[in-house]
């Protein structure tokens, strides 16, 4: 299976070199609260985690999950490569979810987004809700609305907020079968 799901050892969050890896089957069986569930007929999976957060996988996905504060819970991927769903729901507290990508942090509570990672950039999506996107070295984040995208490169260029054409929404949901 390319998927992996990471449970974090006892060192510090930031060491994430050092997490332990077990197979995303086995992330219900892991520290994470989360459990996997095959969608009928396809090869998509789906994470259904803590707080009804559900992390739609697409196919070749690799990612670690992450529990930063140690509850039991997944409050993070560490996204490697390919492209996640999240969908939180939106006004529930404690629903606060981050994607950790090498080019971007993406973090929100409550709403709907999609994160992917190419060989060198990161885009976002939101569906529903605000995420608010940073450069992991960066202070300042710019934040998007209900159908605005953006990449994030490796460079240290301003971060560009746009509308995407529905093209491009169309063709990445499809890759969650949406």
């Amino acid at each position: 299976m390319n998927l992996i799901a990471n449970k974090l050892p006892t060192v510090a969050i930031a060491v994430f070199a050092c997490m332990l890896s077990v197979p995303v089957a086995s992330a219900q069986s892991s520290n994470t609260g989360c459990s996997l569930n095959q969608v009928a007929g396809t090869s998509r999976q789906i994470l259904r985690c803590q707080k009804d957060l559900t992390i739609t996988i697409e196919t070749g996905a690799r990612f670690t999950l992450v529990d930063r504060d140690k509850d039991g819970n997944a409050d993070s991927a560490r996204l490697r490569r390919k492209a996640l769903l999240i969908d939180g729901p939106a006004g529930k507290a404690g629903t606060r979810f981050q994607v950790v990508t090498p080019q971007a942090i993406a973090a929100v509570r409550g709403t709907k987004w999609a994160v992917d990672v190419q060989k060198n950039r990161t885009s976002v999506l939101v569906i529903r809700g605000r995420v608010a996107v940073r450069r992991p070295a960066a202070k300042t984040s710019v934040f998007l609305g209900p159908g605005q995208g953006v990449d994030v490169d490796e460079g240290a260029s301003t971060l560009i907020v746009k509308r995407w054409p529905a093209a491009r929404v169309s063709a990445l949901l499809a890759r969650f079968g949406q």
